[in-house]
Parts: structure tokens; C-alpha cells; sequence
């Protein structure tokens, strides 16, 4: 599993407009066919590549026009819902069904757009010890899913309707909430259509202006973690798992700070993994009594977007009494702010690009 795939984890924000003045309404739906390959990132799923995965992506997007600063900033992107349905065209991994928050960012005079999506997959043939047993993929019904879209992308070329055409890469697992977890990559090609749902062919930006940039002071966050997850062995139960967090940010430029802190992980699911070593692996030396918590020191960095924020960990384990996946970890995803100082995260904690954990988090920025 690729973490950067999970930039993420629900990337999509409920946009507040100017109060002042009501901003314009404007949406776009777009229907895109793909046609596509499972890229063999894990010879485990070797045997699961025989076919060409198939199938759609349709898309409701909302403009934005520069009432916000934000919307400057980020060159007017659009805020939207989608849903992808994929053919893996494999029986054992049956086909999968997702729904997405997306948003859409736009270069080169708004003739290439780039869209990100992240949300929840429903496949219909996961991992069954007795009647799917060759689907170590997909653990679960549920999984979290990400896609990227790069496309030229041009509207209202005949009246209201345009084109788009390009590349996906959609990406679904659960991140180790349940073994098997190995994931699958699709690279595909799409092209589709652009239907404007509104009459007027007239946006009107609000233009950019120049404004001083007030850096904030050093801010101090607090934040608490938790989630479900298993260890690679199948079938050895889900736990419970809690860390703690504490660290300093400092905004170095309009939409950016950098971070540095620490974490301390109650890892249950590394309880159970000690004691089953210690009983069935006694050539890797592991006591039944290691403690199976650990404490990490990491830097980071924060992408602020409206009320969201992207952010981005890279840590190293300070206390590692068990060795597991390595010393080095990292960690990406979002936060979501409500009000001034209390903000709600969902993260994955990874080593490399084997995932840990997806991490539900409530925190404070002071």
C-alpha cells in the first residue's frame, strides 16, 4: 500500500461562503469511462493480475470564484462528490463500489485539472477463509479508497457540454484494520464528457489582490488517537490501539508550517503479536514479557486549506523494545478545524509503504 495514496484520508471540507456577499452558484457533473491495469506493487497479489479492471467515475462539482482567500490562492478550484465503480474483472476480487469528496485544481489557463478524492469502497467478494481464501487483497467489505485524476480538461465546447481525457490511479485497502490488507493499484486511461448544469456561460472571478502576509506565533497542538487494526498474521484479532501527541508548529509562509514533536503508541495489537513469537517462533528470540509500547520523535509539515489541512509526518522511534516494520515511520492525512483551536484528524501511520493504521483524532492547536 502506497501511504502517499492516502493523502489523505477524506479529503473534502464543507466550504463556507462570504456572509457579505452570496457568492454565485455554479456545478458541473461529468461521466468518465476508464480503461486501466492493477500495477503489481506486492508479488503477494501476482496471482490476482489476469485482467483488465474496467468501469466509471462520475462526478458533481461545485466552483468557487474568489469570495475566500483561499480560493485565490489555490487558483478557484472546485469542491464536489463522486463515485467510481470498478470491474476488477477477477472473480476472487469481485468489483468494487465507491463514493468520494473530491477536490478539483486547475493549470495552464484551467485547461488541465487535477483532481484528488478520497472515501469508502464497498467490494462485494473480500477474503473468506473457506470460500475466498485466495482474496488477500481485501480483508473486508469496506475500505478506504483514494483516487488522482490528471486530465485536459474543457468545458461547454458544444453549448454545455465538454471533454476531459487523461490518467486515474485509484487505490483501495483498509489499512490493516483487518488482515489480509495487501491493496490494489489501477493505472487507467479515461475519457469522458462535462455537462454545465447552469445557463450562463459567464464567470465572474474575483480577482486577485496583493495582501500582506501576517505569520502566526509558534502554536502549540495536543492531540489524542485511536482506531482498530491487525497484525499480517490472518486471523490473530482486532485491538484496540491509543497514542498521544504533542507538538510545535511554526507557519513559515501564507499556507504552511513546519512541525515538530512526539508520540507515544499503546499498540495492543503488538501484545498479541509478541506472545504469539514468543510461543511459535523461539529462533527469533522475542520475550512474552516485551513491553509492546513505544515512543517516537518525528517532523512534520501542515498544508492549510480553507478549514482543511493536509499534513505530512516522518518520525523515529526514540523507545522500540520489539521490532516491528523498522525504527522509521510516517504519517499523512488530514485535519479538519472548528473554530480557532479544535480540530478532527483522520491520519495512516505507515513504515514505508506498509500501513500500520488508519488513526481517528481529536486534538487542540494553542
Amino acid at each position: 500500500m502506497n501511504p502517499k495514496a492516502f493523502l489523505g484520508s477524506f479529503f473534502f471540507a464543507v466550504i463556507a461562503f462570504s456572509q457579505e456577499i452570496a457568492p454565485p452558484s455554479k456545478f458541473t457533473l461529468d461521466a468518465t469511462p476508464y480503461y486501466g491495469s492493477i500495477l503489481l506493487h506486492n508479488s503477494d497479489i501476482s496471482h490476482l493480475i489476469n485482467s483488465h479492471p474496467s468501469g466509471f467515475i462520475l462526478g458533481l462539482n461545485k466552483k468557487t470564484f474568489g469570495f475566500k482567500d483561499w480560493e485565490h490562492t489555490y487558483n478557484y478550484p472546485d469542491s464536489g462528490v463522486s463515485f467510481i465503480y470498478q470491474d476488477l474483472r477477477n472473480e476472487t476480487l469481485g468489483k468494487n463500489y465507491g463514493l468520494y469528496a473530491h477536490y478539483n485544481f486547475y493549470f495552464f489557463k484551467r485547461n488541465v485539472q487535477f483532481r484528488i478524492g478520497q472515501g469508502i469502497a464497498y467490494n462485494t467478494n473480500p477474503y473468506d477463509k473457506n470460500q475466498n481464501f485466495r482474496n488477500n487483497a481485501y480483508g473486508s467489505h469496506l475500505l478506504s479508497s483514494t483516487y488522482l485524476m490528471l486530465n485536459y480538461h474543457k468545458e461547454r465546447l458544444f453549448d454545455r457540454l465538454g471533454l476531459k481525457a487523461g490518467i486515474s490511479v485509484i487505490h483501495y485497502s483498509n489499512a490493516n484494520f483487518k488482515a489480509p490488507n495487501t491493496s490494489t493499484n489501477t493505472l487507467a486511461f479515461n475519457a469522458g464528457l462535462v455537462y454545465d448544469l447552469n445557463d450562463s456561460k459567464d464567470v465572474a472571478y474575483v480577482p486577485r489582490t496583493l495582501q500582506e502576509v501576517s505569520l502566526e506565533p509558534i502554536k502549540y497542538n495536543f492531540a489524542f488517537r485511536t482506531g482498530l487494526n491487525e497484525s499480517d498474521e490472518i486471523g490473530s484479532g482486532q485491538f484496540p490501539f491509543y497514542i498521544l501527541s504533542a507538538y510545535a508548529d511554526k507557519q513559515i509562509g501564507k499556507v504552511s508550517a513546519l512541525q515538530i514533536g512526539t508520540d507515544i503508541f499503546f499498540s495492543n495489537f503488538l501484545k498479541e503479536l509478541i506472545r504469539f513469537q514468543s510461543i511459535s517462533f523461539p529462533e527469533l528470540e522475542v520475550s512474552a514479557d516485551t513491553d509492546f509500547k513505544r515512543v517516537g520523535l518525528f517532523l512534520g509539515h501542515e498544508l492549510f486549506i480553507n478549514k482543511m489541512s493536509v499534513i505530512t509526518q516522518l518520525g523515529y522511534y526514540v523507545y522500540y523494545p520489539f521490532d516491528f516494520e523498522g525504527r522509521v515511520y510516517n504519517r499523512i492525512g488530514l485535519k479538519r478545524y472548528f473554530g480557532d483551536q479544535w480540530f478532527g484528524a483522520i491520519t495512516l501511520k505507515s513504515h514505508g509503504a506498509a500501513a500500520e493504521a488508519v488513526e481517528f483524532g481529536i486534538g487542540v492547536r494553542l
